[in-house]
């Protein structure tokens, strides 16, 4: 198992690169594709390392259930820095197991009470409640998906804005986008240093939203300006929404952007520009981390299986 079990727990640094990048140069949806496809193989195979890991650490604990032969010193011989490394494994897969358990109840809570909720209103695409607080969301599952808005925020806009406010939540809705942002933030409650990527697909959502809500209403200006007023006018929603898994991004930078070009869609980089570099290397880090998992897992089965007694 060697050094390699160690390996996917300090990986994700290969992705810092594209992280930061990703958002400037990629198209939204390319980079929300890519960020997320990162973050949840990283993701996973440093849980896997934290699991080999914490059976060498339980090796050493004593009452264990694992086989006799596993205290044996060849046994030992063949895990470096096994009793160190995988004491310290048995606190961090747990805390790791009950972020993860406690973000996808905390998911899993919202929406129960957020459709609750609306239980009352009628079943209709948009649902617009009687508030004065101006917020708006997006709201998947249940009978149908939603977009939930205020009185408040429908009073603040005008007619083109409210479209195109209607357009961005229900591009959320379309593309699936809680699912990335449920996907990137398990994964950075799995490996803290996946943290950037759940950052930038936060805002890579956002920005996809932004371009397919533009497209829908034919003006990028108009999207601008509902963005840019939403944001002035919003105190945030009085409780936990879907929409709270994730910060709406920088609101200048997605109105910058709007007002800019219309981003070029590309499936992949090239490798001559300095987002095309960091996106190989972290699809490198990515294939390396998920080799060095399988190789650590192969090694521990063929450890355990010699030592298991017949």
């Amino acid at each position: 198992m060697g050094v390699f079990v160690f390996l996917p727990l300090v990986l994700p640094f290969t992705a810092w690169p594209i992280a930061r990048l990703a958002e400037q140069r990629l198209h939204p949806r390319t980079a929300t594709r890519l960020l997320t496809g990162v973050a949840a193989v990283m993701a996973a195979c440093s849980t896997v390392s934290l699991g080999l890991l914490m059976v060498v650490g339980t090796a050493q604990l004593p009452g264990n259930p694992l086989p006799d032969g596993w205290s044996d010193p060849e046994v030992r011989e063949a895990v470096p820095y096994d009793e160190v490394a995988g004491k310290l494994a048995i606190p961090a897969l747990i805390a790791v197991l009950l972020a993860c358990g406690r973000t996808g109840w905390r998911h899993g809570r919202v929406r129960l009470r957020a459709h609750r909720a609306l239980a009352g209103l009628p079943g209709t695409e948009v649902a617009v409640l009687p508030d004065e607080v101006p917020y708006a969301y997006a709201l998947p599952g249940g009978r149908r998906d939603r977009v939930v808005v205020t009185t408040g925020m429908l009073s603040c806009l005008e007619p083109p804005e409210r479209r195109a406010l209607f357009a961005h939540e229900r591009a959320h809705l379309v593309a699936r986008h809680h699912r990335f942002l449920l996907a990137v933030q398990l994964a950075a409650r799995a490996n803290p240093f996946l943290r950037p990527l759940r950052t930038a697909v936060s805002y890579t959502t956002e920005r996809w939203a932004d371009e397919d809500a533009a497209q829908a209403v034919g003006s990028r200006r108009t999207v601008a300006c509902a963005i840019g007023k939403a944001a002035l006018v919003s105190r945030g929603t009085p409780v936990g929404t879907l929409a709270g898994l994730a910060a709406p991004g920088p609101v200048p930078r997605r109105v910058t952007a709007l007002l800019g070009p219309v981003p070029v869609m590309r499936s992949w980089p090239s490798v001559f520009t300095s987002v095309g570099l960091a996106a190989w290397g972290a699809a490198a880090g990515t294939v390396v981390s998920a080799l060095s998992s399988a190789n650590s897992a192969v090694t521990m089965a063929f450890i355990l299986y010699a030592a298991t007694p017949l």
